[in-house]
C-alpha cells in the first residue's frame, strides 16, 4: 500500500500533534522530485504529545514495520513513553516516529531549524534544507546518501537566488 501523504499529515495536524517534517517528504516540500514512501517526523515527547500520538494511533491501527505477524503491539502512553523510535505500518501508510534522529538531537533541538509549510490543506513545521542535508549525511544510508547530490544542488540554486 502506498503512504496517503494527504491523508495521514492533516490527521497529525488536525489531531494536535506537534511534530517537525523530516525526510523524503520534506525533501518533496523543499523543491526535491525524489519518490518517498513514508512520513518521517521528529514528535515532541512532553506527555500531552504522547497522549495525543496515543489517540490518534487508535484510527490507524500501527503496526511495527517488519515485525512478524501477530506480535502483540500497542501504541500507547505507555509505549511512546519507554520508546523512542518507531517505524510503522499504518491504515494510511508508513509512518516513522522518530524521538531523536543521529545529527539532529529531538524536536527541541530541530525547533530552531523549521519552517512553518502549507501543505494538503494545513499547516506543520518542516526541517529547513541546510539540516535536512545534514541529517541525510549523518544517517548514511545508502538511500540517504543518493539523495544527498539533488539535495545539496536545491541548497545551491536557493543560495544563488
Amino acid at each position: 500500500m502506498s503512504t496517503q501523504f494527504d491523508k495521514l499529515l492533516p490527521l497529525l495536524v488536525n489531531g494536535g500533534v506537534e511534530f517537525i517534517l523530516i525526510g523524503g517528504v520534506a525533501g518533496n516540500v523543499l523543491g526535491s522530485a525524489r519518490l518517498t514512501y513514508d512520513v518521517d517526523v521528529v514528535y515532541e515527547r512532553s506527555k500531552a504529545n504522547l497522549e495525543r500520538i496515543s489517540e490518534l494511533s487508535k484510527s490507524l491501527s500501527p503496526y511495527l514495520r517488519g515485525a512478524p505477524p501477530g506480535l502483540p503491539f500497542v501504541l500507547d502512553l505507555p509505549t511512546l513513553r519507554n520508546g523512542l523510535n518507531f517505524t510503522l505500518t499504518t491504515t494510511l501508510g508508513d509512518l516513522d516516529l522518530l524521538g531523536e534522529v543521529v545529527g539532529g538531537g529531538n524536536y527541541r533541538d530541530l525547533l530552531p531549524r523549521t519552517f512553518i509549510v502549507e501543505a494538503f490543506g494545513v499547516k506543520f513545521r518542516c526541517i529547513d534544507l541546510p539540516t535536512l542535508i545534514k541529517l541525510k549525511s549523518a544517517a548514511g544510508r545508502p538511500r540517504d546518501l543518493d539523495a544527498l547530490a539533488e539535495l545539496q544542488a536545491l541548497f545551491e540554486e536557493t543560495e544563488k537566488s
